[in-house]
């Protein structure tokens, strides 16, 4: 699966299940550490909810401010007809009015751009820590493969395949073994690891 199609949620943080193996982590702390990182995610997605709401109710207070200058662009229009005096006086404080609303408008559509720029750097520091996590965690299934390799190299005499199934190779079967035995891990053990 693509970095640009996977999605994580707080909940798929909180339901994943990993499967039992000889010498893994300590469950607690998994299980501390996985609520940690849900607890995280679901305080950035409300951060993020927040800012795009607020966004929005920017967005709509520009659209206002915009009909209210289309208004006054219209009675500006209107008083065109009224005597000279009358005319230059509206002119004048239309204008006034418009230069104030446009700034305004521009103060707080630059605050909407600075809030989406801060969502999207915020979007882009959780993309860093996510490929951060998946490096981790790929180093430690590595790490824990090539501890089995060893330690499956080393091993006395060949057994079955998992606690609760081992059965001790017959005679004939341990000198074979480790006579014969290559430098590729057990099949048992490249299972484990590659699921």
């Amino acid at each position: 699966m693509s970095d640009d199609v996977f999605r994580l949620t707080p909940l798929d943080v909180r339901k994943q299940e990993f499967k039992k193996a000889m010498r893994g982590y300590e469950t607690l702390e998994v299980e501390d550490f996985r609520s940690r990182v849900a607890d995280e995610m679901e305080r950035l997605v409300r951060e993020r909810n927040a800012f795009e709401e607020k966004s929005r109710g920017l967005a709509e207070q520009l659209g206002a401010f915009r009909d209210r200058e289309k208004a006054m662009n219209e009675a500006l229009v209107a008083a065109q007809q009224l005597r000279a005096e009358t005319k230059e006086q509206a002119e004048r404080e239309a204008q006034m009015i418009i230069r104030a609303a446009e700034a305004v408008a521009e103060t707080r559509l630059e605050r909407a751009h600075r809030e989406i720029e801060k969502l999207q750097d915020s979007a882009e520091s959780l993309s860093r820590q996510h490929h951060a996590y998946l490096a981790v965690l790929r180093s430690i299934v590595e790490r824990q493969k090539a501890e089995l390799d060893a330690f499956a190299a080393n091993e006395p005499a060949p057994f079955g395949k998992i606690a609760g199934m081992i059965a001790p190779a017959t005679d004939g079967e341990g000198e074979r073994g480790r006579e014969g035995r290559s430098k590729s891990s057990p099949r048992w053990i490249k299972s484990i690891v590659e699921e």
